[in-house]
């Protein structure tokens, strides 16, 4: 055997002839293998729906006032071109943070605050940009809240963060998906019932416990999951809460 006519590839000298084939083969095999697997792993992921911060929005100024649900919700009186009066707004900070007590010493008082708004269908949710200002010495008066209790009912669905699932993060699923929802809410950020089928037109619902006391701490375990449960509907402005039943859950 001639050792001289066996080709062979050597990084700094030009690669003989005999080895563009293989070359070309391996670079096409590889950027063909590469892209088809980015593709199969893009498309079997959840689809992230039209969940998102609404930059092109802008800054939203907005006046109102403050209930605490055990979560706040902010009613507003004062709206902007996006965001009309009388609509109610789960609200949250950035990171995985709620209101702080601060804040929350805010409630039953006119304020004035700005956010972005961070949107998913129907489900909306104002992160608080900077300090939010009591209105001093207002003369006006703060309106009742419109409260309708809807009856009680049996829903199947999952209880999720509000701010991740209105678009702050895409749909996860599994242990990572459980794990950063469950942190998200130990932050103080409102949990979100997300309904398999809608009820009365809606499908999210702002979850508390019972007669809207925070939620029990062995919920956890039921974060991020398929479940079913038993609870009441009430409208509270344009929101709807779902005071569940601990003892209704049942894994799906």
């Amino acid at each position: 055997m001639n050792l001289h006519k066996i080709p062979f590839f050597v990084g700094y000298l030009k690669p003989p002839r005999q080895l563009f084939v293989f070359l070309i083969i391996c670079s096409v095999g590889l950027i063909v293998g590469f892209g088809s697997a980015s593709y199969l792993t893009g498309a079997a992921q959840n689809d992230p729906g039209d969940g998102r911060y609404r930059y092109d929005l802008k800054r939203q100024t907005l006046t109102g006032f403050f209930e605490l649900l055990p979560d706040p919700l902010f009613h507003v009186t004062q709206g902007s071109a996006h965001i009309p009066v009388g609509h109610t707004l789960m609200l949250t900070r950035s990171g995985k943070r709620g209101l702080n007590k601060t804040n929350r010493s805010l409630a039953g008082k006119l304020v004035t605050l700005k956010g972005v708004l961070i949107k998913r269908g129907s489900l909306d949710m104002l992160q608080v940009i900077g300090q939010i200002k009591p209105i001093d010495n207002a003369i006006v008066d703060i309106p009742k809240i419109t409260i309708e209790n809807l009856g009680r009912w049996k829903i199947a669905g999952e209880i999720c963060d509000g701010k991740c699932l209105a678009g702050a993060m895409r749909p996860g699923r599994g242990l990572a998906h459980k794990a950063c929802a469950n942190l998200c809410l130990s932050g103080g950020i409102p949990a979100v019932f997300v309904a398999s089928e809608k009820v009365l037109n809606e499908e999210y619902f702002l979850i508390t416990g019972p007669d809207n006391t925070p939620l029990p701490d062995k919920s956890s375990d039921y974060i991020g999951q398929y479940i079913s449960l038993e609870g009441d509907l009430q409208r509270r402005g344009s929101l709807v809460v779902l005071r569940m039943d601990p003892e209704s859950v049942k894994k799906l």
